[in-house]
C-alpha cells in the first residue's frame, strides 16, 4: 500500500484497467475551462456564466443542448473551478431516494467542513413531474440551487453557495415543471461547429500519438509530450455514441514501423492511396478521413472522437476508400420521434409548402423519411396544410391529400414516398388562401365572448306546433324558393355587422413590407418587380404564389 495515498497496487491496477477500457471521448475530456472547445458565448471572457463563476457561484442552472456539445464536461469543470465536491447521478437509473441521500450528505459536509457539493443530474427530463418536485423544498430553503442536470447544495449564510447543475437534450419548457423552471436559469449550448470538431479531433490525435511515442510504441520527433488526461471519477458514466470497442487501440506492428522510413518527411506520411497524413504514427488518418469524421459527427464531439478511435485502431495500411466507406456505415442518423428535431422538421416542411418553395419542401420530406419517420405522420400534417394554407384557392388540394394518406396506408414505405412527393409538390405549387382558416379563427373568438347568446328565432328549428307558436322559424325565407337573393337573420344581433369570412382579395389585415417584397423580387423573381405592385407593368407575369 502507498503510504501517501493509501492505494494498494492491486486497486491501482484495477483503476488503470477501467480507465484504459473507457472510450476515447471519456479519456480525453478537458481538465480545465481553458481546454474546453466551443460555446464561447458561455465560456468566453465577459460571458454571463464566467462572470457569475468569478463571483463564486453560478446559481441554479439548466444546460440545454444537443448530444456531444459539452454539457457534462462543462458541468464538471464548473464544479472543479469552485473546488466543490462533485456528485453525479443519472435520472435513468436513480430515484428520489438517491437524490435525498446526496442532499443529506451535502448538508452534513457543508456544516462540518464548509465545502459545497455539486450534484450533476443527467437526463433530468426523465424524472416525472412528481419526482421533479423533490428539488423544490431544497431550493426554497436555500439548500439547493439548480443547473439543469446539475445540483449544488449550499448554505444560505455562506458567501459561496453551492449549485445544482442539470444537462438535457430535451426542451426544458416541455420537460420540466414550471415551478422548477422558474427557479433556474437556462443556458443554451449550440451544436459545435466544423472548426470546433476539427480542432478537437486533431488535438486528440496528437495527444494519442505523443502518448504512444512517450511509451515507446511509435518513434516520434523530439517534441514536448502532452499528458493524456484521464478523468478519475467513480461517478462518471457517460457512454460513447458508437458501439463499444472491446480491445484497446492496437499498437503498430514492427513491420509497419519499418515502413515508416519511406515517409515523405516528418510533417506527414504517404498512404497507399497517395494521400498524405499529418500524423506519421497513424498514416490511415488522411485529410479525407479527417474531413469525413468532421462531416459525420454533425457537431457531436463524442461521435467524432468515437469515429477517430475506430480510425486509430484500424491497420496502418488500410485502403483509404474502404476506410471511408466503413466510417459512413458506422454512423446511424440520430432521429428521435418524440424530440424537438421531429417537430422542427415538420414545421420546416409545412412552412416551405406555405411559402410555395417546392424544393425546400421536398428536401425536408426526404430528411424525415430517410431517417424512418412514419409517412402517415407527414400525410396527416399535409391534410391540415391543404385546408389551412391552400383552402378555397384550390378545392382539389384536400381530396388529393386524403388520397395520398390512403395511399400511404395501402402501399407503405418505401413506395409511398412517391405519393408524398406528389402531394407535397402539388401543395407547394398550388395557389394559397387562408380565408376559411382565418374566418373560423375570427368566428371562434366571437363565440368565446359569450357562449350563452341564443340562436335568432328566425333560424331556429321548429319541428312541433308548440315551437312554431313560440315563433321558431317565423318569417324565415327558404332561399331556393326565390328567384332572387333574400335576407334572413343568421347571426345574433351582436354580430350582425361582422364579416368573419372575408371576400376574396380582401387585404384589410394584410401587411405591406417593402423590404420583404424587395428580397423576394431579388432572390426568387430574378430581380423583376412583382406584378402585384401598383406601378407594375400590365404585361409582367412573373411567378408569384398568391395568398389571400
Amino acid at each position: 500500500m502507498d503510504a501517501t495515498t493509501g492505494v494498494t497496487p492491486l486497486k491501482r491496477q484495477r483503476v488503470n484497467r477501467l480507465q484504459s477500457a473507457a472510450p476515447l471521448a471519456e479519456r480525453l475530456r478537458p481538465q480545465s475551462l481553458e481546454e474546453f472547445v466551443g460555446q464561447l458565448h458561455l465560456t468566453g471572457p465577459g460571458s454571463l456564466l464566467m462572470s457569475q463563476l468569478d463571483q463564486g457561484a453560478t446559481g441554479s442552472i439548466i444546460f440545454w443542448g444537443p448530444p456531444g456539445c459539452g454539457k457534462t464536461t462543462l458541468a464538471r469543470l464548473l464544479a472543479k473551478r469552485t473546488d466543490a465536491v462533485f456528485k453525479e447521478l443519472s435520472a435513468t437509473d436513480s430515484g428520489i431516494a438517491d437524490v435525498r441521500a446526496v442532499v443529506e450528505q451535502a448538508k452534513n459536509l457543508l456544516s462540518l467542513t464548509g465545502r459545497r457539493t455539486v450534484l450533476f443530474l443527467d437526463e433530468v427530463h426523465r424524472f416525472n413531474k412528481a419526482q421533479q418536485d423533490i428539488f423544490l423544498p431544497f431550493l426554497e430553503q436555500g439548500h439547493l440551487q439548480v443547473e439543469y442536470m446539475c445540483l449544488t447544495i449550499w448554505d444560505p449564510h455562506s458567501d459561496y453557495p453551492g449549485q445544482l447543475i442539470g444537462a438535457t437534450t430535451e426542451n426544458p419548457s416541455f420537460r420540466l415543471t414550471s415551478a422548477l423552471l422558474s427557479r433556474c436559469r437556462v443556458f443554451v449550448l449550440e451544436r459545435l461547429t466544423d472548426d470546433d470538431i476539427r480542432h478537437i479531433v486533431t488535438q486528440a490525435a496528437e495527444r494519442v500519438s505523443e502518448s504512444n511515442a512517450s511509451s515507446g510504441g511509435v518513434p516520434r520527433p523530439s517534441q514536448p509530450v502532452k499528458e493524456v488526461y484521464v478523468l478519475d471519477d467513480d461517478s462518471s458514466d457517460v457512454a460513447s455514441s458508437q458501439p463499444d470497442i472491446e480491445e484497446p487501440l492496437t499498437q503498430p506492428s514492427q513491420s509497419s514501423q519499418a515502413s515508416q522510413s519511406s515517409a515523405p518527411g516528418p510533417s506527414g506520411t504517404q498512404t497507399s492511396s497517395g494521400s498524405v497524413s499529418a500524423f506519421p504514427a497513424y498514416p490511415q488518418l488522411t485529410p479525407k478521413v479527417l474531413s469525413l469524421i468532421v462531416s459525420l459527427s454533425t457537431g457531436d464531439a463524442r461521435t467524432a472522437l468515437s469515429l477517430l478511435e475506430l480510425v486509430l485502431s484500424a491497420q496502418r495500411t488500410s485502403d483509404e476508400d474502404k476506410l471511408l466507406t466503413a466510417l459512413r456505415r458506422s454512423v446511424s442518423t440520430a432521429y428521435d420521434r418524440t424530440g424537438d428535431a421531429r417537430y422542427d422538421m415538420i414545421s420546416a416542411l409545412h412552412k416551405s409548402v406555405r411559402g410555395s418553395n417546392g424544393t425546400a419542401a421536398l428536401y425536408w420530406l426526404a430528411r424525415m423519411l430517410t431517417v424512418g419517420e412514419d409517412p402517415l405522420y407527414v400525410a396527416r400534417r399535409m391534410i391540415v396544410c391543404a385546408s389551412e394554407d391552400i383552402g378555397l384557392a384550390d378545392n382539389h388540394a384536400l381530396p388529393l391529400a386524403m388520397a395520398a394518406y390512403q395511399a400511404c396506408q395501402v402501399i407503405g414505405m418505401p413506395e409511398c414516398r412517391i405519393n408524398l412527393a406528389h402531394l407535397v409538390s402539388y401543395l407547394s405549387e398550388a395557389p394559397k388562401s387562408t380565408r376559411a382558416y382565418q374566418g373560423y379563427s375570427r368566428a371562434e373568438e366571437a363565440a368565446k365572448l359569450d357562449p350563452s347568446i341564443p340562436v335568432p328565432p328566425m333560424v331556429r328549428n321548429a319541428p312541433t306546433k308548440l315551437m312554431k307558436d313560440l315563433g321558431y322559424g317565423r318569417e324565415y325565407k327558404y332561399n331556393p324558393d326565390y328567384a332572387h337573393p333574400v335576407a334572413n337573420d343568421y347571426l345574433p344581433i351582436q354580430f350582425r355587422d361582422e364579416e368573419f369570412l372575408r371576400k376574396e382579395g380582401d387585404t384589410r389585415d394584410k401587411v405591406w413590407d417593402e423590404d420583404a417584397l424587395r428580397r423576394w423580387e431579388f432572390e426568387v423573381n430574378g430581380g423583376r418587380p412583382w406584378s402585384g405592385r401598383p406601378d407594375a407593368e400590365p404585361n409582367q407575369t412573373p411567378e408569384n404564389p398568391s395568398t389571400s
